[in-house]
């Protein structure tokens, strides 16, 4: 096999330390230089300084967690060619497995062109990725508290989650503060919470909460509950101050998404947080849909089809996405995804139909992002907004054919031949 790199480095990566080794393929006998390295940052900072000695610009590593992260930042901007690799890319033969032939092991594979790199986008990128993470998980344990604090007030004989639509809102929430106050409180106090525009009726809503009895340790727990949510409330806040002022510098990439039906400000920067504005990682579409886990499986054997079901891969994006899809598939403005929501799912079902539905998103998105040009697909059929139907409508109607002209979008070619027409007598009939 061709040998791509000449001189390439295998990083065997763990938390503690890092085994690597240089494979020199300039002559006819390769030779192998071997070096250990600790994890703290002036170790990585020598290995860098070693890589740059030995001459060796091509470095490959496994992605294992979070510990290859310190090393690509050591490397970064100084090492033109760092590749992190999927484990299974580089795993090694069963039976010939330590640290030290691990290492040589990712360097041989590296130097014939036989590992695929992982997406790693620039810092800022990585950084934003950081934080619009950390937002998920903590809207994720936002739900989980308020999950908590509806269950406590069942258990508490209070059924106010039966007569309103949201317990969290302004009226439920003012009659949940008396319940948990230590005043004494009559039904015309709870009514007097009500806000005038509810329509749930006052009758259902003194059954749900006259005569319940919560013990002084319920209500202890029911504020524990209500203190933490507020507290992620005022965590979310602060991290959403951080994104807006990250990502100032893509507002024209974020209000270029915006134009997809589905996606809004939130989702759009969350896309983007995932898959960066260059859009040369990818080969094709084909790539960024197959790692964002959207593709259709492929296993096939002697003619038949196994299973088509998507990876676990995109854990963050594909849920967005998803959602995105939801919302596409319902907005009345535009049906265009709705129209293909509804043949699809007639076939496979609507499951399935929500993840094309999704895939195409993301399939325009790379387009957009690549060519900077708005959410306009080709197979798009609006019947009033068409040009052949406008012209078709210009030519039954000549007498208003001025007006039309001067509100429709057509090409000069198009007004001037249609201009030249000199009578009525030469326009089509139906």
């Amino acid at each position: 096999m061709e040998v791509i790199y000449s001189k390439a480095c295998g990083v065997d990566v763990h938390k503690r330390f890092i085994i690597a080794v240089i494979c020199d393929s300039s002559s006819a006998n390769p030779k192998y230089i071997r070096k250990r390295f600790s994890t703290f940052n002036n170790q990585l900072v020598a290995f860098k300084n070693w890589l740059i000695d030995n001459d060796c610009q091509n470095v490959c590593m496994e992605s294992t967690g979070k510990y290859y992260v310190p090393v690509y930042n050591a490397l970064e901007g100084f090492i033109s060619n760092v590749v992190v690799a999927n484990p299974k890319w580089v795993r090694a033969i069963k039976g010939e497995k330590d640290d030290n032939k691990d290492a040589k092991w990712i360097a041989d594979l590296f130097k014939l062109g036989l590992v695929k790199s992982s997406y790693i986008p620039a810092k800022d990128i990585r950084i934003l990725r950081e934080f619009t993470r950390y937002q998920y998980k903590l809207i994720n344990a936002r739900s989980s508290e308020k999950n908590r604090f509806q269950n406590a007030l069942t258990v508490g004989n209070c059924k106010i989650d039966m007569v309103f639509s949201d317990v969290f809102g302004k009226s439920a929430s003012s009659i949940v503060n008396l319940i948990l106050s230590n005043d004494a409180y009559t039904s015309e106090d709870i009514l007097s919470k009500v806000d005038r525009r509810c329509k749930a009726s006052h009758e259902d809503i003194l059954s749900a909460v006259e005569g319940i009895s919560l013990d002084t340790h319920q209500k202890a727990r029911i504020e524990i509950v209500k203190n933490h949510m507020n507290y992620v409330d005022s965590l979310l806040s602060e991290i959403q101050k951080h994104i807006d002022v990250m990502v100032a510098g893509y507002e024209n990439y974020i209000q270029l998404l915006c134009t997809i039906p589905g996606i809004d400000r939130k989702s759009a920067i969350i896309i983007i947080s995932e898959i960066g504005i260059d859009m040369s990682q990818w080969s094709s579409h084909y790539k960024l849909v197959s790692w964002a886990g959207l593709a259709p499986g492929c296993n096939e054997s002697a003619g038949k089809k196994k299973s088509v079901k998507i990876s676990r891969a995109g854990v963050y994006l594909k849920p967005c996405l998803v959602q995105v899809a939801y919302v596409a598939v319902k907005d009345k403005d535009c049906d265009y995804y709705a129209n293909k929501f509804n043949r699809i799912s007639k076939r496979r079902g609507k499951k399935r139909a929500i993840i094309a539905i999704a895939r195409k998103i993301l399939v325009a998105i790379y387009h957009m992002l690549k060519t900077g040009e708005v959410f306009n697909p080709s197979d798009m059929a609006d019947k009033e907004t068409s040009q052949k139907k406008r012209i078709e409508y210009i030519k039954n109607n000549f007498k208003n054919a001025y007006n039309q002209l001067m509100r429709t979008e057509l090409s000069s070619e198009e007004i001037l031949a249609f201009l030249s027409t000199k009578s009525t007598d030469s326009l089509p009939r139906e």
